[in-house]
């Protein structure tokens, strides 16, 4: 059988890592690019084509090979988790999520290629929130136009918006995948939030978890999160590669709100280091920034037979698993090199 073509915007990062990890172990051709230099020596080990291409520059495509790709999978965006505050710049958003998409489309369109996945924040639903309401992909958007998130959710809803558009003017394949935070080893020590860096809550909890010490949980302990882990993202995009009907956009999520009670729990359980009672303490007296969030999969479930399998605590066992291996261990390196700068 004829391998399917692939090439990936994004690969020096998380979910593009992951990706294209898995499309090798299935045998799919992959094409990888990113506007990193980072990935290079990674994949020349894998023999994986790796192109740095920067998607805001229409010329530096002619890098890439001018063929039908069987999918084109789009990971490449600016978000405030890898933005300092001295680096932030609200045309930053617009150049790579918005014109480097159109870029993409572009390049889609011209090269005849089968299918295009688009990864997007959830962030624009922000106003649709309600506790323990599930949202559907038919409600639409609600975008908080203030905060460190505003130009990101713009700039993702508009690069949604372009690629529905290609869906209807060319009868174009374009697949929108809604994601929630995706957890899993390589991103999530250290990150910007506001454009200072901070080490994140689910690294306090594992480090206080093994080193035995009380787990704070702050503020309203029963807000809760729909939270993904990576591999089950990674087999929401083989599905989507696999399926020739799919079209439009899908929520890729655990579809269960994780409490923030449950995860300092979970987490005590998996990382606490002796055989002594794990120790939390609720302090809801401080402020804590979770938010309330839950998304409907079923659209996902009937239309790309894909359902997650991982719940937060097989996640957590994986997590380590990864850890051990360091397979990834360059993305702890890109995530090192990326605080230093910003700082």
């Amino acid at each position: 059988m004829k391998k399917k073509k692939i090439l990936v915007f994004g690969a020096g990062g998380f979910m593009g890592t992951y990706l294209i990890d898995a499309l090798s172990k299935l045998g799919f051709d992959i094409t990888a690019s990113d506007v990193s230099d980072i990935g290079h020596n990674y994949y020349k080990k894998k023999n994986i084509p790796y192109i740095h291409v920067d998607i805001t520059k229409q010329e530096e495509f002619a890098k890439l090979p001018q063929i039908p790709f069987d999918a084109v999978v789009h990971l490449a965006a600016t978000q405030p988790a890898n933005v300092s505050k001295k680096n932030y710049d609200p045309k930053n958003y617009i150049s790579v999520n918005v014109l480097g998409t159109i870029n993409i489309l572009e390049f889609c369109r011209k090269n005849i290629v089968g299918k295009l996945i688009y990864a997007s924040s959830h962030r624009n639903t922000q106003g649709l929130w309600v506790n323990n309401k599930a949202i559907t992909e038919e409600e639409g958007r609600a975008i908080k136009y203030d905060g460190e998130y505003a130009m990101f959710s713009i700039s993702e809803s508009a690069a949604q918006d372009c690629v529905l558009h290609y869906n209807a003017q060319y009868g174009f394949k374009g697949i929108i995948f809604r994601l929630p935070p995706v957890y899993g080893f390589g991103p999530h020590t250290e990150i910007f939030k506001e454009g200072k860096p901070i080490k994140t809550g689910f690294q306090i909890f594992i480090d206080n978890a093994k080193a035995c010490k009380p787990i704070e949980v702050w503020g309203d302990s029963s807000k809760g999160r729909d939270i993904i882990y990576i591999k089950d993202v990674i087999s929401a995009f083989i599905k989507g590669i696999n399926n020739g009907n799919a079209l439009g956009l899908y929520n890729i999520t655990s579809g269960n709100r994780l409490t923030l009670r449950e995860e300092a729990e979970i987490i005590a359980k998996v990382f606490w280091a002796d055989e002594s009672k794990p120790v939390i303490i609720e302090k809801p007296e401080k402020e804590n920034s979770i938010d309330n969030f839950l998304y409907d999969i079923s659209k996902a479930k009937s239309e790309l037979d894909w359902k997650p399998e991982y719940n937060f605590e097989n996640m957590l066992y994986d997590f380590i698993k990864e850890s051990d291996n360091n397979s990834f261990g360059y993305l702890i390196e890109k995530r090192k090199n990326m605080l230093k700068e910003g700082i």
